[in-house]
C-alpha cells in the first residue's frame, strides 16, 4: 500500500501566479527582462573579473563564484517559471520537482556560505592588511569554495531525501511557482516529524551559522575602523564592504523569513512574493550593486567594453 500510495503522484501542477490569469502576460515580460538582465550581468562580471588581471584577487575571485552560482541558481527555476506563465497549467514531473529542489537548495546553501566567506575575507584585508597576500592564499581560496559548495549539495540532498521518501497519494497542486521545501510538506499525505526537525535543523545551521559570521566579521571590521585616525581611511574601509552588506540583507532576509519560521505560518501569497525576491532580485542586486558601487570593477568594465 506504501508503494502505491507514493507512486500516485507521478506530477505536481504549479499554480503559484494563478490566482491572477489576467497578469500571466505582464508578468512574463518583467520577470523575462529581469532574468536576461541577470544572466547578462553576472556573465559580464564573470567575463571581466577573468580577462582583468588587476582584479585576480581574493575578493573579486569570490565574487567571480558568487556570480556564477546566481546563473545557475535563477536557471534552475526561471525558464520553467516563464514557460508555466504562458500555459494554460504548469506541470513538472516527480523527478523533475525532486530535481529542481535539490539543485536550487544546493545553490541557495552554497550562496549563503560564499556570503560568509567574502565577510571573512573583507576582515582579513582591513583587520590583518600585511597578512592578507599569506592568509587568502589561491589554495585556501579554492578550498573554501570547494567547502561551501559540496556541503550546500550534501545539505541539499539530505532535505530533499526526506520530502520525497513521504508518500504522496494527492492533491498535487503546489501553491508556488518551483518545488519548495514548504508546499511540498503540505502536500504530502504523511509526516515525518524526525525529517522534519532535521530539514529545520539544516536550514538553521546554513542561515544562522553563516548570517552569525558575518555579524561576526562585520564586527571585527567595525573595531578595527573605529581606531583608524583618518576619516578618509574609516570612509575607505567601509566602502569596500557595502556592496556585500546590502546583498547580505536581503538574501538573509528573506530566507530567514521563508526557512526559519513554523510551517503554520505558511501562506501562498506572502511566500510567493519573498520568493520572487529572493530568485530574481537578490541575483539581480549582485551584478548591479558592485558595479555600480565599486571604483575597481567600474575601471575594468570600462577597458573589457
Amino acid at each position: 500500500m506504501d508503494h502505491e500510495n507514493r507512486s500516485v503522484v507521478t506530477e505536481f501542477i504549479l499554480i503559484g501566479f494563478s490566482a491572477f490569469p489576467d497578469l500571466q502576460v505582464p508578468r512574463f515580460v518583467v520577470f523575462s527582462v529581469m532574468y536576461v538582465t541577470i544572466l547578462t550581468g553576472n556573465v559580464i562580471i564573470v567575463t571581466t573579473i577573468r580577462r582583468e588581471s588587476s582584479l585576480h584577487i581574493p575578493m573579486y575571485f569570490f565574487l567571480a563564484v558568487l556570480s556564477s552560482s546566481e546563473i545557475c541558481y535563477t536557471f534552475i527555476i526561471v525558464p520553467n517559471m516563464l514557460a508555466n506563465l504562458l500555459r494554460e497549467k504548469g506541470t513538472i514531473s516527480f523527478i523533475g520537482c525532486g530535481t529542481q529542489m535539490c539543485l536550487f537548495l544546493g545553490f541557495g546553501c552554497t550562496n549563503c556560505m560564499l556570503l560568509a566567506v567574502m565577510g571573512y575575507d573583507r576582515y582579513v584585508s582591513i583587520c590583518k592588511p600585511l597578512h592578507y597576500p599569506v592568509l587568502m592564499n589561491q589554495g585556501l581560496c579554492t578550498k573554501l569554495v570547494l567547502f561551501s559548495a559540496s556541503t550546500g549539495f550534501l545539505f541539499s540532498t539530505i532535505e530533499t531525501i526526506i520530502i520525497f521518501t513521504l508518500p504522496f497519494c494527492g492533491p498535487n497542486k503546489i501553491h508556488h511557482f518551483f518545488c519548495d521545501l514548504a508546499p511540498l510538506l503540505e502536500l504530502a499525505c504523511g509526516r515525518n516529524y524526525i525529517g522534519e526537525i532535521v530539514i529545520f535543523l539544516i536550514c538553521f545551521l546554513v542561515v544562522f551559522c553563516s548570517f552569525f559570521l558575518i555579524l561576526l566579521s562585520y564586527l571585527l571590521i567595525i573595531n578595527t575602523t573605529l581606531k583608524i585616525p583618518t576619516t578618509d581611511g574609516k570612509r575607505k574601509a567601509f566602502s569596500t564592504c557595502a556592496s556585500h552588506l546590502i546583498v547580505v540583507v536581503v538574501h538573509f532576509g528573506c530566507a530567514s523569513i521563508i526557512y526559519l519560521r513554523p510551517q503554520s505560518r505558511y501562506t501562498l501569497n506572502e511566500d510567493t512574493l519573498i520568493s520572487v525576491t529572493y530568485t530574481l532580485v537578490t541575483p539581480l542586486l549582485n551584478p548591479v550593486v558592485y558595479s555600480l558601487r565599486n571604483k575597481d570593477v567600474q575601471v575594468a568594465l570600462k577597458k573589457s567594453l
